[in-house]
């Protein structure tokens, strides 16, 4: 499905019915990356959701042109979004590198509407030299299967996942590399210059979050780190912080079943709160 917003016009998906849920993905991935990760865990409930998984302008199959290549721009949109699809409804955000930081926004502009917040590898700082990061590195890698890919099939994989093993390399190669060459090449450079931070402190609330909310943050993500996290923690009430060894920026795929008991607990506490 798709929705003209203005110039943008957003590709989207939904899926069940219920409580509005609605996904954001990354910078540069699509909605794919966040249904792959999300429906096993709501294959396993029987509450009523309803998914919205949404490609931001510019990426997936969302198109938007080159002056809308900002963040406030693509905040903007989502909200637009959400106007036209839940009009005044009450719904929840899971937002994902990116995606977190749009879903902070969200919250900046629309608190009294959001029932609850999930952060996955959250982007803290648009400022990349400002982020506390550790280095990458591998922890886990599986030597025999490494030695079977080609040089194009580790591209982008040997350099981003800590744990290099068959499964995670399929589901990288399924999941995430498909919304990296699906997006408009240069709209993502024009957003990744001077126009990415929002025009606003989108961490100045007014008043702490306390609705239930989960930042899943990995130990070893050497792109948005997990430290910058942490100072957010009394703005958040009521949320669970996560680290996870083994982990890295692709912590979904990387630690499967913790994401997933993670996302049910958070999940369970969004109904019994709302």
């Amino acid at each position: 499905m798709e929705i003209s917003l203005g110039e943008a016009t957003l590709q989207y998906e939904t899926l069940g019915s219920g409580r509005p849920l609605l996904l954001i993905h990354g910078y540069s991935l699509d909605r794919r990356m966040m249904k792959a990760c999300m429906e096993p865990v709501f294959a396993r409930r029987s509450d009523d959701w309803q998914r919205i998984y949404v490609d931001l302008p510019g990426m997936g199959g969302s198109r938007a042109p080159a002056h809308l290549a900002s963040s406030d721009c693509i905040l903007e949109a989502l909200l637009g979004f959400l106007d036209a699809l839940a009009p005044g409804r009450r719904f929840a955000l899971l937002g994902e590198s990116y995606g977190g930081y749009l879903a902070r926004g969200i919250v900046r502009k629309r608190a009294p509407l959001v029932e609850g917040l999930f952060l996955l590898c959250p982007m803290i700082l648009p400022d990349r030299e400002k982020r506390d990061r550790p280095a990458f590195r591998v922890l886990a890698r599986d030597k025999g299967f490494h030695a079977t890919l080609s040089r194009d099939q580790r591209k982008g994989f040997e350099t981003e996942m800590v744990v290099q093993n068959k499964e995670t390399w399929r589901r990288y190669r399924k999941e995430m590399v498909p919304g990296f060459s699906a997006g408009d090449q240069l709209f993502l450079r024009k957003l990744h210059g001077p126009s990415y931070p929002l025009s606003f402190d989108v961490d100045a609330l007014e008043v702490p979050f306390d609705k239930p909310a989960l930042f899943v943050l990995g130990r070893q993500d050497s792109v948005v780190g997990y430290r910058d996290a942490w100072r957010l923690i009394e703005s958040y009430p009521c949320a669970t912080f996560a680290v996870l060894d083994r982990a890295g920026h692709c912590l979904q795929i990387e630690q499967e079943r913790l994401f997933a008991e993670l996302a049910a607990e958070w999940l369970d506490r969004v109904r019994e709160a709302g």
